[in-house]
């Protein structure tokens, strides 16, 4: 099972190279294979189709990232700082992923039940993430809120709409740079003390 579990890993590791390097429209299960030195039976054991191995990377991306943030979380910092903490650590992974360009792979992405439903449940786990850290910051007396699940949601959501906007800013071809992902960084801590001032006790 281990050894199992480390060949569907290297496939997904080997996926995400060559699909930020060409291009997931580019990118044939051929392609992925022969790079690898797997043969096509072995790649499509662990993945029956392209669209099962780009599910994959999602979900590696994911839980990376979860893992991220979870490791850095430190439950007595003050929240403010908790908060600029995971704009860096969401943002390291914005800038590493950025030209996986998902969408693009699977156009029909959002209307898709089975990538909904998992895209639902992941933005999910962040939301509950987030939440236990407001909450926390509420039993420390920082902040006051009555639906810390509804912070966490508005919360996220206002991130991610100041990512689209940078996005936009950028063009459909280009690799963010250094200066507009840090000027996106610096909005999205300025909207988090607003929000913080906000939620006050």
């Amino acid at each position: 099972m281990i050894v199992a579990d480390k060949k569907r890993e290297q496939i997904i590791e080997g996926a995400i190279k060559r699909f930020i390097h060409f291009g997931i429209n580019k990118t044939t299960m051929n392609d992925i294979a022969e790079d690898l030195s797997v043969s096509k039976p072995s790649l499509y054991y662990y993945f029956p189709d392209k669209r099962s191995l780009i599910v994959g990377v999602i979900e590696k991306v994911f839980t990376d990232y979860f893992d991220a943030l979870k490791k850095k979380y430190n439950p007595d910092a003050a929240v403010e700082d908790t908060l600029f903490q995971t704009i860096d650590i969401r943002n390291s992974f914005f800038m590493k992923y950025f030209m996986l360009r998902i969408s693009e792979g699977i156009p029909d992405i959002f209307t898709d039940h089975t990538l909904k439903e998992k895209l639902t449940s992941l933005k999910n786990s962040e939301k509950v993430f987030y939440a236990k850290i407001f909450e926390r910051a509420q039993e420390k007396g920082e902040i006051k809120h009555e639906n810390m699940s509804h912070v966490a949601e508005l919360y996220l959501e206002s991130l991610m709409g100041l990512t689209n906007m940078c996005i936009i800013e950028l063009g459909k071809d280009l690799l963010p740079d250094k200066k507009a992902v840090n000027k996106m960084t610096q909005k999205q801590k300025d909207l988090s003390s607003i929000f913080i001032r906000g939620l006050k006790c």
